[in-house]
Formats: C-alpha cells, structure tokens, sequence
C-alpha cells in the first residue's frame, strides 16, 4: 500500500497560499482518480483509491503544516508502512516557480512540514519537490511563502497540476524520472533527457583554441635581435616601430 502526503494549512483562508502546493496536488490525483473520503482520521482527512492496481491512500493533515508529522506517523504506524511506502507533495522555495525534483530521503531544507515529518516517520520517503520560486529577499520571504499564488503563476501551475493528476501512476511505479519529465514538458521546463544531452555536450564539444598565423605569433613575440642594424630596421619593417 502506499500512502500519499499532500502539505498545506487547513481552512478556507489558507487554501491558494503557496505553502498550499501539496494540497493543491493531491487534490488534483483525488478528483482524477475518483478516490472516495473515509472519515477523518490521523487527523487528516483520508481518501481511499487505487493506482496502478495497488491500495493507495491519500492524507491530508489537518493538524498545521509545522506539526505535520503527527498526522503521517500515526497512518504509518497503524498500517505498518515505512518509510519506503510515503509520497509527501509540498512546496519548495529553492526551486524556481514550476520546477520539480522528486528525490527520496535528504535534508529537509528548512521546510517545518518536512523537519515534522522527519522527527516521526525517518527521513527515507519520497519527496515531490514543486518549485514556488524564491521572493529574492529573505525578509519577504513568509510573506512569499504564506501569500496567495499571483495569477500569473497559473500559467504553470494548472498545466504541472494537471499533468501530476494524469500521470501519477508513473510514480506509484517508481518511475520518478519519468513524471519529471512528464512535468516538464507541460510546463516548458528542461526534461532530464535534455539535460543529459547538454551536460554530454559539454564534455566532448569542448574546442581545442585556434592555432595563430606565424604573423599573429611574431607579432607577439619579444625581439632577441639587436635594437639597431640592418637585420632590425628589416624587423622594424615587418612588425611595425612599436615605439
């Protein structure tokens, strides 16, 4: 079974904020997919569905993001899942608006969902990483973070929201490369087989410098001939007086 974690902060006030990402993601597999909601519990609303043939539940803490871990460490606890079997959505503000990484275990970046996370569940789960862009001044940064998102920025986030809800089974079947890619396309982003092809081009299309004409490197050579006499006055000539 797996259990898939959307971020965010309950209630209506909360709901298009930045810090909402994971919400918004997870809402978006449940509608698509036709999960159904249990009752709520873990202190989190809990939706029941299937993908790829396999039992999925989807989480939605109700508990604030800070103390997110609470609500995940008891789902995991009562079905007897680790680590491996947790797909946690949230937003990342070192990632440039639109871009996605998934990644599994590593730091949790200064993101309280994830340092929450962390403390009851261990660090070996699966992160979609939704880049929301950083504000460029770290004094604006809460307000960036905890700030609805401009409409402008729907321009990629419907498109890479969409595009997680279509092809969500890719990560269900540990393909996290290939949802990357999926995302990226949608969203005019660098696919990780562009990225590859660039960094090889890097590597072999690197140029040898042009070889000089026999003037060019006389002109920059130091004469080691006498300052005056016929060979010089010849040289000066040639070369030019650089006097």
């Amino acid at each position: 079974m797996l259990l898939i974690v959307g971020l965010g902060n309950p209630g209506p006030k909360y709901q298009k904020h930045r810090h909402n990402v994971g919400f918004m993601a997870v809402d978006a597999i449940i509608d698509r997919h036709n999960f159904s909601k249990s009752q709520n519990k873990f202190k989190s609303e809990v939706y029941e569905g299937k993908l790829a043939g396999e039992k999925v539940l989807i989480l939605k803490p109700q508990t604030f993001m800070n103390v997110s871990g609470e609500a995940v460490g008891e789902a995991m606890r009562f079905y007897k899942l680790t680590p491996d079997d947790i797909i946690v959505f949230h937003d990342e503000l070192d990632l440039i608006a639109g871009k996605t990484r998934i990644k599994r275990g590593g730091s949790h970046g200064g993101h309280n969902g994830l340092k929450s996370i962390d403390a009851h569940c261990g660090k070996d789960y699966q992160r979609v990483r939704i880049g929301i862009g950083h504000p460029g001044n770290k004094a604006r940064v809460n307000s960036h973070v905890l700030g609805d998102f401009a409409k402008s920025d729907y321009e990629w986030l419907d498109p890479l929201l969409e595009t997680i809800a279509e092809h969500i089974e890719m990560l269900a079947r540990d393909d996290a490369a290939g949802l990357m890619n999926k995302i990226a396309l949608a969203t005019g982003g660098e696919t990780e087989a562009s990225k590859k092809k660039d960094a090889s081009k890097k590597t072999s299309g690197a140029q040898k410098p042009k070889a000089k004409s026999h003037i060019h490197q006389a002109r920059q050579a130091t004469p080691t001939t006498q300052a005056s006499g016929p060979m010089a006055e010849m040289l000066k000539k040639l070369l030019g007086d650089k006097k």
